[in-house]
C-alpha cells in the first residue's frame, strides 16, 4: 500500500506541517497509518483525498474539522460524491472526487520531488 510522510502531505495540500500533525493526533482520518508513538504517520491516497476535501469545507464553509473530516469521508465513500445535508434531499453537497484525485496526484508528484525522505536509524556521530 503507498502511503506519503507528512511533509509530503502538507506540501501537497499547501498547509504547515503542524497543521496536519494537529489533525492527525486529535482525529481519527481513514487512509491514515499510525500505530504507536515513535512511528511515524503515513498517508494513503484515500486519506489524502479525505483531508483535501475537509480542508475545503474548512476553509470555504468555516465548518469545524472534526464535523469537515467525518462529512469529507461520507462524500468520498458516497456514489457521485454526494451526501444529502438534512433530511431534505433537496439539499446537497456534491464533490467531483475523480478530479479532485486528479489534481491531487499532480500536486503530489511535485510535493515528492522537494520533500526530503525521513532518515531512519540513529543519527551519525559528530
Amino acid at each position: 500500500m503507498r502511503a506519503y510522510t507528512v511533509a509530503a502531505t502538507a506540501v501537497t495540500l499547501g498547509v504547515h506541517k503542524k497543521w496536519i500533525d494537529n489533525v492527525l493526533s486529535h482525529h481519527q482520518v481513514e487512509g491514515v497509518v499510525q500505530t504507536k508513538q515513535g512511528i511515524v504517520r503515513r498517508v494513503t491516497p484515500a486519506g489524502l483525498v479525505t483531508l483535501e476535501i475537509a480542508l475545503h469545507l474548512h476553509r470555504t464553509m468555516e465548518i469545524p474539522i472534526k464535523a469537515a473530516l467525518d462529512l469529507a469521508a461520507q462524500l468520498k465513500n458516497s456514489r457521485g460524491g454526494e451526501v444529502a445535508l438534512s433530511e431534505d434531499p433537496s439539499i446537497v453537497l456534491r464533490v467531483d472526487v475523480e478530479s479532485l484525485t486528479r489534481s491531487l496526484a499532480t500536486r503530489l508528484n511535485r510535493a515528492l520531488e522537494i520533500t526530503p525522505t525521513p532518515r531512519r536509524g540513529r543519527p551519525p556521530r559528530k
